[in-house]
This record gives structure tokens, C-alpha cells and sequence, in this order.
């Protein structure tokens, strides 16, 4: 079988620790108290981090003794600056979470939110900043608010939004604050008298699954999701949403990540096979680690193929040799993945703007030494009880079936359209300006245009990089390490 058999247990890798016995002249090796994160830190980095061997504090051989390996834990006192200490310049993605059960959490599309997903993009000169409402997560404050796609905002509690302030008054330690509209006038922000008062609520659960419809244009079946993660906890829906394209009789499809930040790599490999199908002797991706692992594992357990099941039950495909999607610089890690992944078996075309950029993948990793520090819910208790934080390196890439996986500089559209801030439509409809240039491929149509674009600056930043999450991708069920 070429399908991966994930597996449940590791066996963590002496050869990185053999100083550690070494250190013959040393009396005492326990761990100090206030270095215990920061030991965790540098073990599972260590071990894992893709670009362990250009960093000389995490060379194998870095430290003589013991007492040396402490003092230089002990050199900074905050874990997070002592986690960046061990990244290279290139990494723009690893992160860590002082508290696992957060980050986990969000891992799952759980998180403490108010339901507003936006966009900050700068005014036309100046440090000044707006928001535009992308969309409204169902079921949160915000959908019980006046409030909805389109709208701008430049205010937080009276302040106008600056590069300065943007982060403290929107991202800050205060779950309600008070958003003062606006509007376009002539390609001018104006200030409205509306407010919206919102608040964050712990435990808002996001279906990443936003639109699925069938579309009849002109005759053609037209399958559209919107699709804004890939969270494994709905993958079944998402297999049903393809079981309703296909009995609605869908010929094409159009795939929604203009919004959508990545996650999980399985999930990609299930969406894959629901467009291209259940090829499972033909390979979506292949992983490459660091140097000091990669022949740790079993060559079968790099390769993920395509899939026949979900959760068991019969994966439902469209068997597709060509499909859109519609992309941004907010698109990343797995959405690009699943891009590229298809890329030699589907014809992909891609409508918006370049993408984000992001090739590697990373693991939630805890200090459960045992485990080689990866995270499993099974082995919560075996977690150390006096370190709650994770770290979330990156540790690998994929690399699609002809091996390409160089596209940190982004992937870039077929067709290239930013989005319009003062004309973004309602997302699903036939109207809304990139689905509607999608459509036109399909039916062959002329262009039609609404008129002259209003505001299509690039974004600064979404809403999207202030989740414990932000625009990760990850293994869901790593390989075991011989």
C-alpha cells in the first residue's frame, strides 16, 4: 500500500543529548527551575527545527559541560526571546504559546474572538490605517451586531488607527472595544457618526467550511466553496459538501482561499482528493526534514498519496483535470500546498493576487521528552505539569510529486485582481467581483465591469496573524523517529 500508515509512538533521538552524559566532572544534572522552559526550548529545537544545522547554539556540539548548557539557558530569562534566539532569519512563521491548551485549541478553530474577521490596509499616504470587514463568523457577538462585509472602520474607542496603535487597540488585552465607521468618498476615507460595539468571547467555534453551493451559469454546473481553514475536525462535512456538488451534477469548481491562512496538511490531502480523486497509487506530497532526522524515518512514512476515505467513509471527488481558485497574499501554508500539490495532476487557475509564501510545515510541540516533545492529546498527562508552554517550529517542507516546493516568494495568479475595498460584494453570489472573473473563464464570457476601482491597496496585516494560530500549517500525526 502506498497510502501512509501514520503512527501513534515515538522514540526520541539520543544522539542530540550525548553531551548531556557526558558531562562526567558535573555533580548535579537536574534541570534549574527557572530554566526548565527554556530547556525544553532548546531540546526540541534541537531535535526537530529544519534549520538546526545552521545554527550554531543548536549545534549537537555546542556545549563541553553541563554547567555550561545551564548558564547559557540561564542567559534569557524570557522563553519567547530565547525561542526567536534559535531562529534563523528566514523563518517569518515559528512561534510559541506560553500556554498549550490555547494553542491547541485553535489548532481546532476554537478560539476567544469576537466573530469579526477584517483587514487593516494604510490610507493613501501617512501612518493612518482602516479596516474593511471581510466577513462575520456565524454564531459570534458580531453576528448579532450591525455590522457585515464591506463595511470600513477607522476608529477604536474614539482613537484614529495607526501603525503606532493598531495592535494594542485591536489585538490588546481589551475584550470590548467600540469601532468607529467610515466610508469611501472619492477614494478619501471619511469618518461616519456610526459605532459598533463589540466583544471577544471565549470558546467561538469557526466552521471553516463559510459558502458551499451549486451555481448554474448558463447551464453549467458551477461547484463554489468557500473554504477559509483547513481544520480536521470538519473534514466529514467537507466530504459532504463534495457528495452535494457531485449529486447537483458540478462540472467545475471554484476553490474560495482569498481568506484562507492554511492548517492542517491531512485536510489538504483530503480536499485534493475530493477535486482530482481517489488516485491512492498516485503521490500528493513528500516531506524533507532537517539533515540531522530525515534518515530517522522510513521512506514510506514521507509520502503522503492521495486519498480513497474520510474518517473511514467513502471520499466523494469531481475528478478534475482543471479547477480555479481564488487567491490573495492572505492565502498561505496549506492552501498553497494544496496548490502545488496539484499542480502536476490539475490544471490550476489561479484568480486574485500572489499568495502569502509559506512552504514548511511545523508540529505543536510540549515538554513530554518521551514523546520526542510532540503533542498528543492521549499523552496530556505525561506533559511536564511545571511547563505549560508549546512552541510551533517549522520543521520541514513538501514537496509536490515532481519535487517543487520553491515558492517562498508566493505562488502569483493566471489572472491578476486584487480585491476592491470599496466594492467587495457578497461573497457566494455571482455578482461578487473575483468569483465573477472566475465565471467568466468558465462560460468564456466578456468581462463585465462595475466601474472604476475604488480602493485596492495592498493589506498590512488580517485579523487572521493575531490568532494563537495565524497562517500555520501543520502534521497532524508526525512520523515516528527510529
Amino acid at each position: 500500500m502506498h497510502k501512509r500508515k501514520y503512527k501513534t509512538s515515538y522514540i526520541i533521538i539520543g544522539v542530540a543529548f550525548l553531551f548531556l552524559y557526558g558531562c562526567n566532572n558535573d555533580d548535579d544534572f537536574t534541570v534549574k527551575e527557572d530554566i526548565v522552559v527554556q530547556n525544553f526550548i532548546w531540546r526540541a529545537m534541537n531535535l526537530w527545527y529544519f534549520w538546526q544545522q545552521d545554527v550554531e547554539d543548536l549545534a549537537d556540539n555546542r556545549f563541553n559541560s553541563e554547567k555550561e548548557y545551564q548558564d547559557y539557558l540561564a542567559e534569557t530569562s524570557d522563553p519567547d526571546l530565547f525561542y526567536k534566539s534559535l531562529q534563523v532569519e528566514e523563518d517569518r512563521f515559528s512561534f510559541s504559546n506560553e500556554d498549550y491548551t490555547t494553542l491547541v485549541n485553535n489548532l481546532s478553530g476554537v478560539s476567544k474572538s469576537n466573530g469579526l474577521e477584517f483587514g487593516l490596509v494604510r490610507y493613501p499616504s501617512g501612518e493612518n490605517i482602516f479596516g474593511y470587514v471581510r466577513y462575520i463568523i456565524p454564531n459570534s457577538d458580531a453576528a448579532g451586531k450591525d455590522i457585515e462585509r464591506g463595511d470600513v472602520f477607522n476608529r477604536v474607542d474614539g482613537l484614529q488607527l495607526t501603525d503606532a496603535n493598531y495592535t494594542e487597540l485591536l489585538f490588546g488585552s481589551n475584550d470590548t472595544y467600540t469601532l468607529g465607521l467610515a466610508t469611501f468618498n472619492e477614494g478619501e476615507i471619511t469618518e461616519l457618526e456610526e459605532e459598533v460595539t463589540l466583544t471577544k468571547f471565549e470558546g467561538l467555534a469557526e466552521n471553516p467550511i463559510f459558502i458551499a453551493k451549486t451555481l448554474d451559469v448558463q447551464g453549467t454546473k458551477v461547484a463554489y466553496l468557500m473554504y477559509n481553514g483547513f481544520t480536521n475536525e470538519y473534514d466529514e462535512q467537507l466530504n459532504n459538501a463534495f457528495g452535494e456538488f457531485k449529486a447537483n451534477g458540478a462540472t467545475e469548481l471554484v476553490l474560495d482561499f482569498r481568506y484562507n491562512p492554511g492548517g492542517s496538511v491531512n485536510s489538504s490531502r483530503l480536499l485534493a482528493s475530493m477535486v482530482y480523486g481517489t488516485n491512492t497509487n498516485d503521490l500528493y506530497i513528500k516531506q524533507r526534514w532537517n539533515n540531522k532526522i530525515q534518515e530517522q524515518f522510513d521512506p514510506s512514512d514521507l509520502e503522503d498519496y492521495f486519498a480513497n476515505t474520510v474518517d473511514g467513509k467513502p471520499l466523494n471527488t469531481l475528478n478534475l483535470s482543471k479547477a480555479y481558485v481564488i487567491t490573495s497574499a492572505r492565502t498561505a501554508s496549506a492552501s498553497e500546498l494544496l496548490i502545488n500539490g496539484l499542480d502536476p495532476y490539475v490544471n490550476m487557475i489561479k484568480v486574485g493576487d500572489t499568495t502569502t509564501g509559506k512552504n514548511e510545515f511545523s508540529i505543536t510541540m510540549v515538554d513530554d521528552p518521551d514523546n520526542s516533545y510532540v503533542y498528543r492529546s492521549s499523552r496530556e498527562e505525561n506533559i511536564n505539569p511545571d511547563n505549560s508552554w508549546a512552541i510551533q517550529p517549522l520543521v520541514g517542507r513538501n514537496e509536490n510529486s515532481v519535487g517543487f516546493s520553491d515558492y517562498t516568494d508566493g505562488i502569483a495568479p493566471n489572472i491578476y485582481q486584487r480585491e476592491d475595498y470599496g466594492n467587495l460584494g457578497i461573497l457566494g453570489e455571482e455578482t461578487e467581483p473575483l468569483l465573477v472573473r472566475c465565471l467568466e473563464e468558465i462560460t468564456g464570457a466578456s468581462a463585465k465591469r462595475t466601474g472604476p476601482v475604488i480602493y485596492a491597496k495592498k493589506e498590512l496585516i488580517g485579523s487572521e496573524m493575531f490568532t494563537a494560530v495565524k497562517n500555520n500549517m501543520w502534521l497532524d500525526n508526525p512520523p515516528g523517529l527510529k
